[in-house]
């Protein structure tokens, strides 16, 4: 048995058993991907897959117990790479940190700019994505922490803390008739075609049910998962904008203006995500630390609960 072997039954339950995608995930051939997997029954002596023909349709009982094993083994020997670079190099490496367009655009600027200034020889990898990428770069070791509002909460295999609170703001452009309307409603606000966030993106549940437990069914006119190309079309007049308020940045929005909408929606809360099990070097926990200073290296690494006894930069 070796790593390729494992990568390969890891890649392919992934891949809902598609092995041309297993061989183009891992630039090798279907023929090596299907090699690779007859070698391990082999020499195990069972049958991992179930098949038709040439075609992989699931796993057998014993193959759904060794995945369990492969991923551990898997995540067990990146985590033996990582001690290793924690003691050999404390200050020096990687770190790669997965978000989505809203937190890196506004929520962490300051924390990366500390972060380099404390660590200028770790190099860090910043990768904007959806929270299904972002929870699915935890789960695959790709990420160190990830940073989002949704999905990663809801994970059992991800320890989360929370990382701040923040609600949702109207944005109109100047001399709108939403302008004068005090108290704002959402009755007000839904004649009007609205322009805000796709779906599972930057609160956007939360949106919807604000609006659909007062009975209202408002016109979505635009989406997108970018608050600046949200403030642009709303800017050109195409309808009323729903932001993140950190997004707001009143010196910044030229003709925009944010009207108190505070109590239309729910408070949300943005979280910051590690994988149990994942050996975070020193500089890791400096990182979530610096976002939230309640979230100490102690804290963090007990939910965590690494699978080695290894200690992180005093």
């Amino acid at each position: 048995m070796n790593f390729q072997q494992l990568r390969i039954i890891r890649e392919t339950v992934k891949r809902n058993f598609n092995l041309t995608e297993v061989a183009n995930a891992l630039f090798t051939s279907q023929s090596g991907v299907s090699k690779h997997i007859k070698d391990l029954e082999d020499e195990l002596g069972v049958e991992l897959f179930v098949r038709k023909g040439k075609r992989l349709l699931g796993l057998t009982d014993p193959g759904k117990e060794l995945v369990v094993m492969v991923e551990r083994m898997l995540l067990d020997a990146g985590n033996i790479k990582r001690l290793a670079e924690q003691y050999s190099n404390r200050d020096e490496g990687r770190l790669t940190v997965v978000t989505t367009h809203t937190q890196a655009r506004y929520a962490l600027p300051k924390v990366v700019t500390a972060f380099k200034k404390a660590f200028p020889k770790v190099y860090l990898k910043l990768h904007q994505g959806s929270p299904e990428e972002i929870v699915s770069m935890l789960l695959d070791g790709q990420a160190d922490i990830g940073i989002a509002t949704e999905a990663v909460a809801a994970v059992a295999e991800l320890a989360s803390f929370p990382y701040y609170k923040w609600h949702h703001s109207i944005i109109v452009p100047a001399g709108h008739p939403l302008e004068n309307v005090r108290p704002l409603t959402l009755e007000a606000v839904a004649e009007y075609p609205l322009i805000t966030y796709h779906e599972g993106f930057t609160g956007r549940s939360n949106i919807d049910k604000s609006f659909a437990a007062a009975g209202l069914s408002p016109e979505v006119a635009m989406s997108a998962m970018d608050a600046d190309v949200i403030k642009t079309y709303v800017e050109l007049g195409l309808g009323v904008g729903i932001v993140a308020s950190m997004a707001f940045q009143p010196e910044r929005e030229g003709e925009l203006r944010l009207l108190d909408s505070r109590h239309l929606f729910p408070v949300n809360t943005t979280s910051i995500a590690v994988r149990r099990g994942h050996y975070l070097r020193g500089f890791a926990y400096r990182f979530i630390e610096m976002c939230s200073p309640t979230l100490t290296e102690a804290a963090v690494r007990s939910s965590v609960a690494p699978t080695t006894n290894g200690q992180g930069d005093e």
